[in-house]
């Protein structure tokens, strides 16, 4: 295939996408999961990547330079050199559960590969990955072998034959949710029904970080999803958490993960409450009632999939952050997300600073955070989790 001269620059540059509109002629057409071959206006080799006819993302590019062959060497080398990343977590008994594959950022645009103990979870987001499926996972085994190998489709990618959504690739697909630790801590994740993989991997350090700022402290957990940060902070010595979610399913599991902890003194003595409901609505209905934190947790779902969604995005994010500075006590601390990669990281501490500004609340800026040893950055759009933690200054207006 030939490309416009403007996608031939960015592949050229490492860009892992070429979208519909770049591309000027395909000989032949291609099905999904056809390896197309993009050569310059001279014929030389450019890249190779996979063809996706129904994506508005024709090409995921999986190599671009020199030509090579894409065979199970080439797999297999992709995967042991993402394990390699992720040597420090691979090898972490306190940490059973990473991020093995992250897409486009570990040169395999579309897939993403997690690992919980021997369970692994293939998510494709690409249709164009299926011919490749068998492959890929002849190689996996033989990099990091696992008991068991679950498949999960993203919502636009239709099943192909048997391999449907939460499917078995490997092994039996596990009756209960799977067991693993973090920092330490025992969590329970669905990797069969539950959103994504089953537990929101990305914010690990992030929950970490909550639980070392929670000793004695008053913590609200809003869109808590199955209690990471609810469970961090309460073995961080927190005295009371509160997790909030939309999703009675997710707050079922934040209590299962809350009591795999119980055998701590620091999680038996916190006192876990929970509400099930619209995040806005649930701390508007905290701050009506006088209710006080002294850490509020905001870690919503992406607001903004395209560019034309970003200001509604960020006019959520600043009506989130005026409910919780409605609830945190002088001196507390906010601690707040957007897992949007339409939204910057300079857009998302300008929205929290504009909403303080407001209220007439100051913030202390403490430091803003990214994305973890096992979700590298490989290009620019694969930036997409900005976190905020932030002190309110000892006053209230």
């Amino acid at each position: 295939m030939r490309i416009t001269p403007d996608s031939l620059r960015h592949v050229r540059s490492g860009h892992p996408w070429i979208f519909d509109g770049s591309v000027e002629s395909v000989r032949p057409d291609g099905a999904a999961g056809d390896l197309a071959v993009v050569f310059d206006e001279r014929r030389r080799f450019v890249a190779i990547g996979l063809y996706d006819p129904a994506s508005p993302i024709r090409v995921k590019v999986l190599h671009a330079g020199r030509p090579t062959p894409v065979d199970d060497a080439f797999w297999r080398d992709r995967l042991e050199a993402a394990g390699e990343r992720r040597a420090t977590l691979v090898d972490d008994p306190e940490t059973t559960a990473f991020r093995w594959v992250h897409g486009e950022n570990d040169g395999l645009p579309g897939l993403v590969m997690d690992r919980y103990g021997d369970t692994t979870v293939v998510k494709l987001y690409s249709q164009a990955w299926f011919p490749h499926l068998d492959a890929v996972l002849r190689a996996a085994q033989q990099v990091m072998p696992s008991a068991r190998v679950v498949l999960r489709l993203a919502r636009n990618v239709p099943a192909d034959g048997d391999r449907s959504d939460a499917s078995a690739l490997v092994g039996e697909l596990p009756e209960r949710p799977v067991r693993f630790l973090e920092r330490g801590l025992s969590f329970a994740a669905d990797v069969v029904h539950g959103q994504k993989t089953g537990h929101f991997l990305d914010q690990r350090d992030n929950r970490a970080r909550v639980g070392a700022r929670s000793q004695g402290a008053r913590v609200l957990d809003v869109y808590s999803c199955t209690g990471g940060f609810s469970v961090h902070a309460a073995a961080g010595g927190a005295r009371l958490v509160h997790s909030v979610d939309v999703n009675p399913a997710a707050i079922a599991t934040a209590r299962d993960n809350m009591e795999l902890n119980r055998s701590l003194p620091a999680v038996r003595r916190c006192h876990h409450h929970d509400s099930v409901g619209d995040a806005m609505q649930v701390m508007a209905d905290l701050a009506e009632h006088r209710r006080r934190f002294d850490v509020v947790v905001v870690d919503p779902p992406s607001f903004a999939r395209r560019r034309s969604q970003v200001p509604a995005a960020l006019a959520a994010y600043g009506r989130l952050t005026g409910l919780a500075l409605d609830l945190l006590e002088p001196g507390g601390l906010l601690v707040q997300s957007s897992c949007s990669s339409r939204v910057s990281e300079a857009e998302l501490y300008q929205a929290v600073r504009d909403a303080a500004d407001r209220g007439g609340r100051e913030l202390v800026e403490v430091r803003i955070t990214g994305h973890g040893l096992d979700h590298p950055i490989g290009f620019a759009e694969g930036s997409y989790l900005s976190t905020v933690f932030a002190r309110v200054a000892d006053s209230r207006p």
